[in-house]
């Protein structure tokens, strides 16, 4: 449980978000939230750096819509880039749809529960505590080939910039978020290029570590990708960083570019200045392309894992067989 001070209110830039939205229609929606996860964090730690990673790989593909949660296997979740998404997590979210229902009308989206949960993931692990605006609808589409605009852990920091200055997210936003990075797990195929490569630099040390446990991709042991605090939300990253023993090549490569390197040597020095500045960055990434009002593309969703008129995605409208998944369906 975080014990840091709230912080204050980052700007609103999309239109129809409010940080009072549900004020009227569902007050107690975040207080439902975060007891919930109390008790799932309690359980599985690991599942608040996986949802904490949905919230990117959303934001990031084709906007904050809750469009990663469509069609399961046979949408944006079934692609390379997503490889890895704990099925737990994403099931959290539908549990937390259904909780919120029985408390409220249908009028909570799944997008917006996907942004408290994730806030709520930093939050209950040490990390800042911050408001984020609500009031997003889920859309009725999904676009597999948008994973595609993830940034890859293989890229290095001019891909970065580039990537993220295309969402008008600076360096700073950059390495900010980047810092996501101090808890969680990864896999050997994401990583495996850092037992090989030898730029940007890598501790010998910790390399052989790597290649201890990832003889090839396709090892199964899961690598810490904080080495000091692995499953605390602090800025022990950036001590890695530091120390050349940075999991991805996405990550150490912000120690070495002249475009991020002072930032990483800040927040490695002051978390608190961390803190203030991932919160206001992942404010910033929870309003990419959201759907607000009465756009025609956007609901909120009987159950996270289906439009309301069954699926289709953005390339085509032929309709598959909804299942209903926990009998939650029409909740």
């Amino acid at each position: 449980m975080s014990s840091n001070r709230k912080l204050g209110r980052a700007p609103i830039t999309a239109k129809g978000l409010s940080y009072d939205f549900y004020w009227i229609s569902c007050p107690r929606v975040e207080r439902i939230i975060r007891k919930h996860l109390e008790d799932v964090f309690e359980k599985d730690p690991g599942q608040a750096p996986g949802i904490l990673r949905l919230f990117f790989h959303d934001c990031f593909s084709q906007g904050c819509d809750a469009s990663i949660f469509l069609s399961g296997a046979s949408g944006e979740q079934d692609t390379d880039e997503n490889f890895g998404l704990r099925a737990e997590a994403i099931q959290t979210i539908e549990n937390l749809r259904a909780l919120v229902r029985k408390q409220c009308p249908r009028v909570v989206s799944c997008s917006d529960i996907l942004v408290i949960a994730a806030r709520e993931a930093v939050r209950q692990f040490g990390g800042p505590d911050f408001d984020v605006p609500l009031g997003r609808k889920d859309s009725k589409f999904f676009n597999k080939s948008s994973a595609a605009n993830l940034p890859k852990p293989f890229f290095k920091t001019g891909e970065l910039v580039k990537s993220f200055s295309d969402r008008n997210l600076d360096a700073t936003d950059l390495v900010a978020l980047s810092g996501a990075h101090t808890y969680g797990v990864s896999h050997c195929g994401s990583l495996f290029n850092r037992t090989t490569d030898t730029q940007p630099p890598i501790d010998p040390e910790f390399r052989n570590g790597l290649v201890g446990k990832c003889p090839d991709e396709d090892s199964p042991v899961p690598i810490d990708l904080d080495i000091r605090t692995p499953n605390k939300f602090d800025n022990m990253y950036y001590i890695d960083l530091l120390n050349q023993q940075g999991v991805f090549t996405s990550d150490q490569d912000l120690a070495s570019d002249p475009r991020t390197r002072e930032i990483v040597n800040q927040f490695a020095s002051n978390q608190k200045l961390f803190f203030d500045k991932f919160a206001n960055a992942f404010v910033k990434a929870s309003q990419l392309q959201v759907l607000t009002g009465n756009d025609v593309n956007a609901e909120i969703r009987k159950t996270c894992f289906a439009p309301n008129d069954g699926f289709s995605s953005s390339s085509s409208s032929v309709l598959h067989e909804v299942v209903d998944s926990a009998g939650t369906n029409n909740i």
